[in-house]
């Protein structure tokens, strides 16, 4: 037995045809233009010897601090500290997040800025018929480990989930060192 495709009646087809009357096909330059955040791009370069000059950095968790006292830690944590500066991910690509978040962080150090708030998103939810190995929120996997890189871990003194108010576990709170 052959499989048979089935038959499209007119109706389906006039309906179909008075449906996409109206649509246009755009061109390539069209399709993908959104506004890119503010301060995208680098002001100037940073010496990144300059920025830091004790011991080799270790990898820093979210929760995690550098260098600072108890009180800062804790109130910074608690979503206490003024957020100056905002990175929204959503709908970037991974490629476009990476030089996203690398801008960002940099331009905010030379701004003198100390909290910075990054959100990620939290992926999207698994189905239930769906695989549970399957991989979900990327960005909020890969930013703190680009924030630990090479670039951007002499900048940071801590990273931290956000508060409910700001995001939650879908965004990070970044204390940045003070430029000296």
């Amino acid at each position: 037995m052959k499989n048979k495709q089935p038959q499209i009646s007119k109706e389906d087809i006039n309906l179909w045809q008075e449906t996409i009357q109206d649509v246009k096909k755009t061109k390539k330059k069209e399709y993908i233009e959104r506004p890119l955040p503010e301060n995208i791009s680098i002001k100037n370069s940073i010496n990144l010897t300059t920025v830091y000059q004790g011991n080799s950095l270790e990898e820093l968790p979210i929760g995690g601090t550098d260098n600072i006292d108890k009180k800062t830690a804790q109130k910074f944590k608690r979503g206490e500290f003024k957020i100056e500066r905002r990175l929204d991910l959503h709908g970037y690509t991974e490629d476009e997040a990476w030089d996203a978040v690398i801008n960002f962080v940099k331009n905010a150090y030379i701004d003198n800025l100390r909290c910075i708030l990054i959100v990620t998103g939290k992926g999207n939810p698994h189905p239930e018929n769906e695989d549970f190995m399957q991989r979900r929120g990327i960005l909020k996997e890969k930013v703190p480990q680009w924030l630990n890189s090479r670039e951007l871990r002499p900048l940071i003194l801590s990273i931290s989930y956000s508060q409910i108010k700001d995001g939650g576990d879908g965004a990070l709170y970044v204390l940045l060192r003070r430029k000296r």
